[in-house]
This record gives structure tokens, sequence and C-alpha cells, in this order.
């Protein structure tokens, strides 16, 4: 990957990545899959493709801080206390600052995107 300005010029195809997360979820015993695409240790911003099959579900767990979730492929149900939302893909839902479950209504990808640290300011 080369920079320039600050600017990447690595393109990555998400489809291929979703692709690539079903077919890992498949063969998974846990019927999921993920892989982080972007960030990690010494980054504020985090994203990871992350493919359920239908009927699995990420049990109830505490809000990673500030995050939104891309359905990519699929249909998945975000809930948190007595609220949920169903998304199709294309759309885009900000994850609540709460404990929270994602379910699979079919076999889908998501795009999770997390802020792991608060913003730095750019000079």
């Amino acid at each position: 990957m080369t920079a320039e300005h600050g600017v990447a010029s690595t393109t990555l195809a998400l489809a291929g990545v979703a692709d690539e997360q079903l077919a890992a979820a498949r063969a998974a015993t846990s019927g999921r899959s993920a892989r982080t695409i972007h960030g990690g240790h010494g980054h504020v911003l985090r994203q990871t493709v992350l493919a359920l099959l239908a009927g699995r579900a990420l049990d109830e767990h505490e809000s990673p801080g500030e995050a939104t979730l891309q359905v990519l492929v699929g249909r998945v149900r975000l809930a948190a206390g007595d609220r949920s939302a169903e998304a199709s893909a294309g759309d885009h839902l900000i994850i609540p600052p709460e404990r929270h479950s994602l379910a699979a209504a079919e076999d889908s990808v998501v795009l999770l995107t997390v802020v792991t640290a608060p913003a730095r300011t750019v000079p």
C-alpha cells in the first residue's frame, strides 16, 4: 500500500471478502467468521467483515463504543433492550451504546465499523 498526503491507494473488493467470509462461516461449526480489514492496534478506527449463517447470532454483548453496521449480504436483526431493527443488504445501522445482539435471518455478511479510541485532532 502506498500513501500520498495521507490517502491510501489500496482498494479492497468487499464483495470478494464477503464471499470469503460466508464460505468460512459455512465451514465453521460456529456458523460465523470474521476478518478485520482495517485497524487494530495503533488505529482509532477498526473495520471488520463478519459473516453469520441463517439462524446464528452474536448473543447480547457490551457495545464496543461508537459503532455502525452496514449490511453487505442478507438480512439481520439488531436488538438492544426492548427495541430491534431489521436491516437488509445496503442498509446502514447505528449500533446503540448499550448491550445488544445481532441475529442473521438469512446467511448474512456485515461490515462493522468501530471507533476504538477517542478521535485524534489533526493539526
